[in-house]
Protein backbone atom coordinates (compact mmCIF):
# COMPACT_ATOMS: atom_id res chain seq x y z
CA UNK A 1 0.00 0.00 0.00
CA UNK A 2 2.82 1.88 0.66
CA UNK A 3 4.43 2.37 -2.69
CA UNK A 4 0.43 2.76 -4.17
CA UNK A 5 -0.79 5.62 -1.44
CA UNK A 6 -0.53 9.18 -0.23
CA UNK A 7 0.64 8.42 3.55
CA UNK A 8 -0.11 11.62 5.84
CA UNK A 9 0.31 11.45 9.90
CA UNK A 10 -3.54 11.98 11.09
CA UNK A 11 -6.24 12.19 13.62
CA UNK A 12 -9.64 10.29 13.17
CA UNK A 13 -12.75 11.47 14.26
CA UNK A 14 -16.71 11.71 13.59
CA UNK A 15 -19.09 14.10 12.09
CA UNK A 16 -22.85 13.49 11.47
CA UNK A 17 -22.13 9.92 11.91
CA UNK A 18 -19.42 9.51 9.40
CA UNK A 19 -15.24 9.10 9.59
CA UNK A 20 -13.35 11.98 9.03
CA UNK A 21 -9.74 12.77 9.34
CA UNK A 22 -7.27 15.84 10.30
CA UNK A 23 -3.93 15.50 8.19
CA UNK A 24 -1.07 17.86 7.68
CA UNK A 25 -0.23 17.70 4.13
CA UNK A 26 3.31 19.33 2.93
CA UNK A 27 2.35 22.34 0.61
CA UNK A 28 4.30 20.45 -2.75
CA UNK A 29 1.68 17.46 -2.26
CA UNK A 30 -1.29 19.69 -2.70
CA UNK A 31 -1.77 20.71 -6.19
CA UNK A 32 -0.81 17.10 -7.01
CA UNK A 33 -3.45 15.03 -4.84
CA UNK A 34 -6.08 17.78 -5.15
CA UNK A 35 -7.95 18.11 -8.37
CA UNK A 36 -10.74 21.37 -9.09
CA UNK A 37 -14.10 20.90 -11.63
CA UNK A 38 -13.09 22.67 -14.54
CA UNK A 39 -15.20 25.40 -16.25
CA UNK A 40 -16.49 22.98 -19.14
CA UNK A 41 -18.47 20.94 -16.06
CA UNK A 42 -22.09 22.59 -15.86
CA UNK A 43 -22.89 24.02 -12.64
CA UNK A 44 -25.31 21.55 -11.08
CA UNK A 45 -22.77 18.50 -12.06
CA UNK A 46 -19.60 20.44 -10.00
CA UNK A 47 -19.48 20.31 -6.48
CA UNK A 48 -17.87 23.71 -6.50
CA UNK A 49 -18.08 27.32 -7.64
CA UNK A 50 -15.87 27.91 -10.43
CA UNK A 51 -12.67 29.85 -9.70
CA UNK A 52 -12.66 33.91 -9.66
CA UNK A 53 -9.00 33.82 -10.53
CA UNK A 54 -8.75 37.66 -10.04
CA UNK A 55 -8.21 36.46 -5.91
CA UNK A 56 -5.78 34.55 -6.61
CA UNK A 57 -2.52 36.89 -7.32
CA UNK A 58 -3.32 38.49 -3.84
CA UNK A 59 -3.11 35.21 -2.38
CA UNK A 60 0.16 34.49 -4.35
CA UNK A 61 1.93 37.98 -3.39
CA UNK A 62 0.61 36.92 0.49
CA UNK A 63 2.66 33.46 0.30
CA UNK A 64 5.20 35.27 -1.78
CA UNK A 65 6.31 38.67 0.34
CA UNK A 66 5.82 36.68 3.63
CA UNK A 67 7.53 33.09 3.84
CA UNK A 68 8.12 33.48 7.42
CA UNK A 69 4.70 35.37 8.47
CA UNK A 70 1.91 33.83 6.65
CA UNK A 71 -1.35 31.98 7.73
CA UNK A 72 -3.05 29.50 5.43
CA UNK A 73 -6.69 28.32 7.51
CA UNK A 74 -7.17 24.55 6.19
CA UNK A 75 -8.76 22.68 3.45
CA UNK A 76 -11.79 20.56 3.39
CA UNK A 77 -11.50 17.64 0.45
CA UNK A 78 -13.96 14.79 0.23
CA UNK A 79 -11.91 11.05 -1.12
CA UNK A 80 -13.55 9.00 -3.56
CA UNK A 81 -12.07 5.77 -3.24
CA UNK A 82 -11.04 3.45 -0.11
CA UNK A 83 -8.42 4.49 2.49
CA UNK A 84 -6.79 3.24 5.45
CA UNK A 85 -6.46 4.38 8.83
CA UNK A 86 -3.47 2.64 10.91
CA UNK A 87 -3.37 3.80 14.64
CA UNK A 88 -0.53 4.13 16.73
CA UNK A 89 -2.30 2.48 19.24
CA UNK A 90 -5.01 -0.24 20.45
CA UNK A 91 -6.84 1.93 23.21
CA UNK A 92 -7.02 5.49 24.59
CA UNK A 93 -6.13 8.50 22.98
CA UNK A 94 -3.90 6.67 20.52
CA UNK A 95 -6.34 4.88 18.73
CA UNK A 96 -7.59 7.78 17.02
CA UNK A 97 -3.99 9.10 16.18
CA UNK A 98 -2.19 7.61 13.61
CA UNK A 99 -0.76 7.05 9.51
CA UNK A 100 -3.90 7.99 6.99
CA UNK A 101 -3.48 6.19 3.74
CA UNK A 102 -4.82 7.19 0.50
CA UNK A 103 -4.51 5.36 -2.43
CA UNK A 104 -2.34 7.42 -5.64
CA UNK A 105 -5.66 6.63 -7.91
CA UNK A 106 -8.13 8.04 -5.07
CA UNK A 107 -10.27 11.67 -6.59
CA UNK A 108 -9.77 14.02 -3.78
CA UNK A 109 -12.14 17.33 -4.67
CA UNK A 110 -11.70 20.03 -2.97
CA UNK A 111 -14.95 21.42 -0.67
CA UNK A 112 -13.90 24.63 0.69
CA UNK A 113 -10.46 26.41 0.04
CA UNK A 114 -10.40 25.75 -4.17
CA UNK A 115 -8.56 29.17 -4.33
CA UNK A 116 -6.13 28.46 -1.80
CA UNK A 117 -5.15 25.35 -3.29
CA UNK A 118 -4.43 27.32 -6.95
CA UNK A 119 -2.41 29.76 -5.09
CA UNK A 120 -0.27 27.37 -3.22
CA UNK A 121 0.60 25.95 -6.48
CA UNK A 122 1.79 29.47 -7.89
CA UNK A 123 3.14 30.70 -5.04
CA UNK A 124 5.39 27.61 -4.73
CA UNK A 125 6.55 28.12 -8.78
CA UNK A 126 7.61 31.17 -7.25
CA UNK A 127 9.54 30.03 -3.78
CA UNK A 128 9.91 26.36 -3.56
CA UNK A 129 10.93 26.39 -0.42
CA UNK A 130 7.54 26.94 0.77
CA UNK A 131 6.39 23.32 -0.52
CA UNK A 132 8.01 22.54 2.62
CA UNK A 133 5.35 23.80 4.75
CA UNK A 134 2.46 22.26 5.62
CA UNK A 135 -1.16 22.87 5.91
CA UNK A 136 -3.71 21.03 7.93
CA UNK A 137 -6.84 19.33 5.12
CA UNK A 138 -9.99 17.82 6.77
CA UNK A 139 -10.82 14.68 4.88
CA UNK A 140 -14.01 13.57 4.17
CA UNK A 141 -15.70 10.02 2.84
CA UNK A 142 -17.23 11.15 -0.20
CA UNK A 143 -21.06 10.02 -0.58
CA UNK A 144 -21.49 11.26 -3.87
CA UNK A 145 -22.18 14.17 -5.74
CA UNK A 146 -25.21 15.38 -4.03
CA UNK A 147 -23.72 15.04 -0.38
CA UNK A 148 -19.99 17.19 -1.59
CA UNK A 149 -22.98 19.45 -3.08
CA UNK A 150 -24.02 19.98 0.39
CA UNK A 151 -20.92 19.96 2.18
CA UNK A 152 -19.84 23.25 -0.31
CA UNK A 153 -23.66 25.08 0.74
CA UNK A 154 -23.24 24.11 4.45
CA UNK A 155 -19.49 25.57 4.29
CA UNK A 156 -19.95 28.90 2.85
CA UNK A 157 -23.73 29.31 4.32
CA UNK A 158 -22.19 30.99 7.69
CA UNK A 159 -19.42 32.35 6.34
CA UNK A 160 -19.24 36.05 7.76
CA UNK A 161 -16.42 38.91 5.62
CA UNK A 162 -15.00 41.27 8.15
CA UNK A 163 -15.85 44.45 8.03
CA UNK A 164 -12.99 46.70 6.43
CA UNK A 165 -12.95 48.94 9.76
CA UNK A 166 -11.44 45.67 11.70
CA UNK A 167 -9.48 44.07 8.82
CA UNK A 168 -7.99 47.79 8.84
CA UNK A 169 -7.56 47.92 12.80
CA UNK A 170 -5.68 44.44 12.56
CA UNK A 171 -3.75 44.35 9.41
CA UNK A 172 -0.11 45.52 10.43
CA UNK A 173 1.06 45.11 6.87
CA UNK A 174 -0.57 47.10 4.74
CA UNK A 175 0.60 50.72 5.15
CA UNK A 176 -2.60 52.35 4.37
CA UNK A 177 -3.99 50.67 7.55
CA UNK A 178 -0.83 51.68 9.09
CA UNK A 179 -1.87 55.09 8.18
CA UNK A 180 -5.42 55.11 9.01
CA UNK A 181 -4.68 53.99 12.71
CA UNK A 182 -2.22 56.64 13.03
CA UNK A 183 -4.55 59.12 11.85
CA UNK A 184 -7.14 58.06 14.55
CA UNK A 185 -4.71 57.65 17.10
CA UNK A 186 -3.21 61.88 16.59
CA UNK A 187 -6.85 63.33 15.31
CA UNK A 188 -8.28 64.05 18.79
CA UNK A 189 -11.76 64.07 17.24
CA UNK A 190 -11.38 61.23 15.47
CA UNK A 191 -9.50 59.27 18.38
CA UNK A 192 -12.79 60.08 20.57
CA UNK A 193 -15.83 59.34 17.62
CA UNK A 194 -14.04 56.70 15.61
CA UNK A 195 -15.70 53.27 14.96
CA UNK A 196 -12.94 50.92 15.23
CA UNK A 197 -14.70 47.27 14.49
CA UNK A 198 -17.86 48.16 12.45
CA UNK A 199 -18.15 49.81 8.72
CA UNK A 200 -21.37 51.09 9.40
CA UNK A 201 -22.65 52.96 13.04
CA UNK A 202 -26.03 51.90 14.70
CA UNK A 203 -28.75 55.02 15.52
CA UNK A 204 -27.61 54.21 19.09
CA UNK A 205 -23.66 54.51 18.91
CA UNK A 206 -22.18 57.45 20.37
CA UNK A 207 -19.63 57.31 17.25
CA UNK A 208 -19.63 59.65 14.06
CA UNK A 209 -16.52 58.17 12.03
CA UNK A 210 -15.78 54.89 11.15
CA UNK A 211 -12.34 53.42 10.64
CA UNK A 212 -12.89 52.22 7.33
CA UNK A 213 -13.89 55.81 5.63
CA UNK A 214 -11.23 57.65 7.55
CA UNK A 215 -8.67 55.12 5.57
CA UNK A 216 -10.40 55.58 2.61
CA UNK A 217 -10.65 59.60 2.73
CA UNK A 218 -7.05 59.19 3.96
CA UNK A 219 -6.31 57.27 0.88
CA UNK A 220 -7.59 59.92 -1.47
CA UNK A 221 -5.98 62.72 0.80
CA UNK A 222 -2.55 61.56 -0.15
CA UNK A 223 -3.35 59.93 -3.76
CA UNK A 224 -2.26 56.20 -2.29
CA UNK A 225 -2.38 53.06 -4.19
CA UNK A 226 -2.68 49.78 -2.32
CA UNK A 227 0.80 48.93 -2.34
CA UNK A 228 2.38 52.51 -2.66
CA UNK A 229 4.59 53.18 0.80
CA UNK A 230 3.42 55.91 3.50
CA UNK A 231 6.43 57.71 4.96
CA UNK A 232 6.39 59.29 8.53
CA UNK A 233 5.76 62.72 6.25
CA UNK A 234 2.64 61.85 4.55
CA UNK A 235 1.46 60.50 7.97
CA UNK A 236 2.47 64.00 9.82
CA UNK A 237 0.35 66.06 6.52
CA UNK A 238 -2.39 64.23 7.14
CA UNK A 239 -2.71 64.23 10.91
CA UNK A 240 -2.18 68.09 10.05
CA UNK A 241 -4.87 67.98 7.48
CA UNK A 242 -7.61 66.81 8.89
CA UNK A 243 -6.46 68.50 12.77
CA UNK A 244 -7.26 71.44 10.53
CA UNK A 245 -10.73 70.14 8.98
CA UNK A 246 -11.91 69.39 12.55
CA UNK A 247 -11.33 73.14 13.44
CA UNK A 248 -13.55 74.18 11.25
CA UNK A 249 -16.31 71.65 11.89
CA UNK A 250 -18.22 73.10 14.79
CA UNK A 251 -20.83 70.71 14.85
CA UNK A 252 -17.49 68.06 14.82
CA UNK A 253 -16.38 69.62 18.03
CA UNK A 254 -19.94 69.83 19.56
CA UNK A 255 -20.23 65.92 19.45
CA UNK A 256 -16.82 65.26 21.05
CA UNK A 257 -17.75 67.67 24.09
CA UNK A 258 -21.05 65.82 24.37
CA UNK A 259 -23.37 69.06 23.53
CA UNK A 260 -25.01 67.55 20.68
CA UNK A 261 -25.62 63.87 20.34
CA UNK A 262 -24.49 61.72 17.13
CA UNK A 263 -27.34 60.34 16.13
CA UNK A 264 -28.73 63.67 15.54
CA UNK A 265 -25.95 64.62 13.58
CA UNK A 266 -26.49 61.55 11.43
CA UNK A 267 -29.93 62.19 10.69
CA UNK A 268 -29.89 65.79 9.82
CA UNK A 269 -26.51 66.47 8.17
CA UNK A 270 -24.12 65.71 5.50
CA UNK A 271 -20.68 66.24 7.25
CA UNK A 272 -21.48 62.89 10.24
CA UNK A 273 -21.20 60.29 7.27
CA UNK A 274 -18.43 58.65 5.04
CA UNK A 275 -19.21 60.47 1.78
CA UNK A 276 -17.95 63.95 3.09
CA UNK A 277 -14.96 62.75 4.44
CA UNK A 278 -13.88 60.53 1.80
CA UNK A 279 -15.05 63.54 -0.67
CA UNK A 280 -12.43 65.87 1.79
CA UNK A 281 -10.02 63.39 1.13
CA UNK A 282 -10.08 64.29 -2.49
CA UNK A 283 -10.02 68.15 -1.91
CA UNK A 284 -7.80 68.09 0.18
CA UNK A 285 -5.52 66.38 -2.33
CA UNK A 286 -5.27 69.25 -4.56
CA UNK A 287 -4.68 71.58 -1.78
CA UNK A 288 -1.53 70.15 -0.10
CA UNK A 289 0.48 71.20 -3.18
CA UNK A 290 -0.15 74.48 -1.55
CA UNK A 291 1.42 76.42 1.56
CA UNK A 292 0.24 75.22 4.64
CA UNK A 293 -1.17 78.55 5.48
CA UNK A 294 -3.04 78.97 2.10
CA UNK A 295 -4.67 75.88 2.47
CA UNK A 296 -5.13 76.50 5.90
CA UNK A 297 -6.98 79.86 5.28
CA UNK A 298 -9.55 78.08 2.22
CA UNK A 299 -10.63 76.10 4.97
CA UNK A 300 -12.12 78.02 6.97
CA UNK A 301 -14.80 78.26 4.58
CA UNK A 302 -16.06 75.04 5.51
CA UNK A 303 -17.01 77.13 9.00
CA UNK A 304 -19.86 78.80 6.28
CA UNK A 305 -21.25 75.53 4.14
CA UNK A 306 -24.45 74.48 5.39
CA UNK A 307 -24.10 70.76 5.57
CA UNK A 308 -27.71 70.01 6.33
CA UNK A 309 -29.47 67.33 4.54
CA UNK A 310 -32.32 69.77 4.13
CA UNK A 311 -29.67 71.74 1.53
CA UNK A 312 -31.25 70.98 -1.71
CA UNK A 313 -27.87 71.23 -3.18
CA UNK A 314 -26.60 67.84 -1.87
CA UNK A 315 -29.72 66.19 -3.50
CA UNK A 316 -28.07 64.49 -6.21
CA UNK A 317 -24.47 64.59 -4.95
CA UNK A 318 -24.28 62.97 -1.47
CA UNK A 319 -27.89 61.77 -1.76
CA UNK A 320 -30.36 60.39 -4.04
CA UNK A 321 -33.84 60.21 -3.11
CA UNK A 322 -33.20 61.73 0.27
CA UNK A 323 -30.73 58.43 1.25
CA UNK A 324 -27.08 59.11 1.71
CA UNK A 325 -25.07 57.73 -1.29
CA UNK A 326 -21.34 55.92 -1.40
CA UNK A 327 -20.97 55.91 -4.95
CA UNK A 328 -18.11 57.13 -6.64
CA UNK A 329 -20.09 59.51 -8.21
CA UNK A 330 -21.55 60.99 -4.91
CA UNK A 331 -17.62 61.66 -3.71
CA UNK A 332 -16.73 63.34 -6.87
CA UNK A 333 -20.02 65.49 -6.91
CA UNK A 334 -20.25 65.99 -3.18
CA UNK A 335 -16.02 67.45 -3.27
CA UNK A 336 -17.15 69.09 -6.15
CA UNK A 337 -19.99 71.41 -4.77
CA UNK A 338 -17.24 71.86 -1.33
CA UNK A 339 -14.57 73.33 -3.60
CA UNK A 340 -17.47 75.28 -5.74
CA UNK A 341 -18.00 76.56 -1.59
CA UNK A 342 -14.50 77.40 -0.95
CA UNK A 343 -13.66 78.41 -4.44
CA UNK A 344 -11.06 75.96 -5.35
CA UNK A 345 -11.13 75.03 -9.35
CA UNK A 346 -12.22 71.39 -10.18
CA UNK A 347 -10.30 69.23 -12.32
CA UNK A 348 -11.27 68.46 -16.15
CA UNK A 349 -12.38 65.12 -14.82
CA UNK A 350 -14.58 66.66 -11.80
CA UNK A 351 -16.07 68.96 -14.40
CA UNK A 352 -16.99 66.23 -16.79
CA UNK A 353 -18.77 65.18 -13.48
CA UNK A 354 -20.61 68.33 -13.38
CA UNK A 355 -21.64 68.70 -16.34
CA UNK A 356 -23.26 65.69 -16.53
CA UNK A 357 -24.78 65.96 -13.12
CA UNK A 358 -26.16 69.31 -14.55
Amino acid sequence: MADFSNTFPAARGVQSGRPCYVAMCPLRLIPKIFIFDGHEVPPELRAQRTLNRTRIPDIVSYLVDNPMDYTLSGITASIDGQVSFEPSADTGAGQNLGLLSIPMDARILINDGQHRREAIEQAIEQNPELGYDNIPVLFFIDDGLKRSQQMFADLNKHAVRPSDSISTLYDHRDALSELARYVVKEVKVFSRLTEMEKSSISNRSSKLFTLSAIKNASKALLMKGKHDPVMEEDQRLAVEFWNEVADNMQDWRLALEKKVATCELREQYIHAHGVMLQAMGHVGADLLCKPKQHWCDILKGLQSIDWARANSNWEGRAMHHGRISKARSSVVLSGNYIKQQLGIPLTPTEQEYEEYFK
